[in-house]
């Protein structure tokens, strides 16, 4: 393919927590490349997936969702947010049709620079009078160039919808190789994966008040990967509820993340998890860098 023939860009995906985003972006890349959950803010850092549809390659940047911020980290996932919107081509924005639109989400794209389309998600759930309303309305507020109707995670108007993402897309090279899914690495792809088991398996039971942090990562010559990790919490608390009676808890989330990482790398894992006690691994530069994530002042 010839230069002019190619298409090449970057679409911001954003939305408030629990929209769908991340849901979406898997579909679009056709396998998992973000974390997904029924919890709100799983995605903490601008995870990249890459679409290729015909002669174009999506460049979907999966962004935290966009909420009041209370402390380090929700600041520095807010501001990453807003950054990939401005650093992007098209603007994504996915809502949540069955519930309230946050206004903070509205204001910041009334004054924009960027095509903007428009995915109202989970439409399998909301009557469709509800839908034909919510889209006028923020159609009026927002003035967006497409508006589409989907269901991420049964796969309604995913097609359409990445159809007009690669038409969308300006003219140039592929930035990324043809086979590369994501512009994460394995490592925090790795540490995502074990995050993702602790979200899912300790439902209420835990808040967002913990970390994974990769002390070593050893490729052996037998073809096998070595990977220990360090599960971050603030409380001692905390830590009996991850580790579980008689270790359990902890050896579930272990087996469950190691089959996840198996796969993702393509070769067997040995993967060694414990948990440390430190009240402020929220204010750790070392870790926000290893995550994906600016310092937040």
């Amino acid at each position: 393919m010839t230069e002019q023939e190619t298409r090449a860009g970057f679409v911001a995906v954003i939305g408030a927590p629990n929209a769908g985003k991340s849901t979406l972006v898997n579909a679009l890349v056709g396998q998992k490349v973000a974390i997904v959950s029924p919890k709100a803010q799983t995605t903490r850092s601008r995870l990249m997936g890459i679409a290729i549809h015909d002669k174009s390659q999506i460049l979907l940047v999966d962004t935290p969702g966009i909420f009041q911020p209370r402390r380090r980290l929700d600041r520095a996932m807010v501001a990453a947010a807003w950054t990939g919107a401005q650093d992007a081509d098209l603007v994504l924005l996915v809502i949540d049709s069955s519930q309230e639109v946050r206004d903070e989400l509205l204001e910041g794209l009334e004054e924009r620079n960027h095509p903007l389309f428009l995915a109202l998600n989970k439409i399998d759930l909301v009557k469709k009078e509800k839908l034909l309303a919510l889209s006028a309305a923020l159609t009026d507020r927002l003035n967006p160039d497409k508006v589409f109707m989907i269901s991420a995670t049964q796969g309604d108007g995913v097609p359409d919808l990445k159809q007009a993402l690669a038409d969308a897309m300006p003219e140039g090279p592929w930035l990324y190789p043809e086979d590369e899914v994501s512009d994460a690495t394995d490592r925090m792809i790795a540490a995502e994966l074990t995050r993702e088991q602790i979200v899912n398996q300790l439902h209420q039971e835990l808040p967002y008040a913990t970390a994974i942090e990769t002390e070593t990562w050893e490729d052996r010559p037998d073809g096998s990967t070595m990977i220990r990790q360090q599960i971050l919490v603030e409380r001692d608390s905390q830590k009996a509820i991850v580790i579980g009676k008689g270790g359990r808890r902890l050896k579930a989330i272990g087996a469950a993340a190691r089959e996840e990482i198996a796969q993702h790398l393509g070769r067997p894992v040995h993967l060694f998890l414990h948990v440390k006690v430190n009240p402020r691994w929220d204010e750790d530069r070392s870790l926000y860098r290893e995550i994906g994530l600016e310092w937040a002042d």
